[in-house]
C-alpha cells in the first residue's frame, strides 16, 4: 500500500478543511495506508489542548485527531506554524510531533499521495 500525506494548512474552526482532514486521514488508516497529518499555518490549531469551538457552529476536532493518533495516524506539527501562533509543545495533545522545515519536506518527498487543505 501506498503512503498519504495529508498537509493541512487551514484552521480547524471556519471551513471544514480540517475536519475533511481528518475524515481522509482516517479512511486512508482504515484502508490499511500509513497515513501522515502535517500541520502547518493555521492547521497547527487543530493540534492544540482544550480546543475552544463555543460560537462557532463547528465540531470540537481536538477529540476526532485523537482517534488519528490511536489509529496510527502521524501527527506533526510545523515549530515555525507553531512558534506564530504562540503555542508551544506543551501546548499540544499528546503524540503530536514538532517537527522543522526539512523534516516536512521529507514526509513530503516521501509521500505516494498528498493532499492538500
Amino acid at each position: 500500500m501506498g503512503k498519504i500525506t495529508i498537509l493541512l494548512k487551514r484552521s480547524p474552526y471556519g471551513d471544514i478543511n480540517a475536519a475533511e482532514a481528518v475524515r481522509h486521514a482516517m479512511g486512508g488508516t482504515a484502508g490499511g495506508m500509513k497515513v501522515d497529518i502535517v500541520l502547518t499555518d493555521g492547521g497547527v490549531l487543530l493540534a492544540k489542548k482544550g480546543q475552544d469551538d463555543a460560537g462557532t457552529g463547528f465540531t470540537n476536532l481536538g477529540a476526532a485527531l485523537k482517534d488519528c493518533l490511536g489509529m496510527g495516524v502521524a501527527v506533526y506539527a510545523d515549530k515555525p506554524s507553531m512558534r506564530e501562533h504562540r503555542l508551544e509543545a506543551a501546548d499540544m495533545i499528546e503524540g503530536v510531533a514538532v517537527s522543522s522545515g526539512s523534516e516536512v519536506a521529507e514526509l513530503i518527498r516521501e509521500a505516494t499521495t498528498v493532499m492538500i487543505f
